[in-house]
């Protein structure tokens, strides 16, 4: 069965690559577990699916990932979102708090990873988030910026 890597690296069930991953099974359960989790928690500790697609969509835009581009804007479109999330996802620049520091320190994160420092958590929870959400959007952002580099490796690997 396909996960979300193998759809987004163009796997199908008869390529050396896609049978290669499962070589290790916990490896890809782990992730389709952890991709679900991120995206869709039971909990979602005040930052629902439609926000954490907008942001899984917005990193991809980042990483210049079309795939999961494509696959995030299908997700987050069947949930109806707000303009505001709709520009959000696309990468435009959002005034409303906190959406607007949630989106720096996605940006910050997914582009200069290095940089990030405690301080970069306090202005989170100056905007209003509290630790649960702060782990939770650490915990997607962390999700996200690995798929895409799984996704890109798998897809250079292909084309080898």
């Amino acid at each position: 069965m396909s996960d979300a890597i193998d759809q987004a690296a163009g796997l199908t069930p008869e390529e050396a690559l896609y049978q290669t991953r499962r070589l290790r099974p916990e490896f890809v359960e782990g992730a389709e577990a952890c991709r679900v989790s991120v995206l869709t928690p039971e909990d979602d500790q005040g930052l629902p699916a439609d926000l954490r697609l907008a942001l899984a969509q917005r990193m991809a835009v980042l990483n210049y990932d079309a795939p999961l581009q494509r696959d995030y804007q299908a997700q987050l479109a069947a949930l109806n979102p707000s303009e505001v999330l709709l520009a959000l996802a696309s990468g435009c620049a959002v005034a409303e708090e906190p959406l607007a520091t949630i989106a720096r320190h996605a940006d910050m994160v997914t582009q200069q990873p290095i940089q990030a420092t405690e301080q970069h958590i306090r202005l989170l929870e100056q905007a209003g988030l509290s630790n649960p959400q702060i782990v939770a959007l650490s915990e997607l952002i962390a999700f996200v910026n690995f798929q895409t580099r799984v996704a890109a490796g798998l897809r250079l690997m292909r084309s080898a």
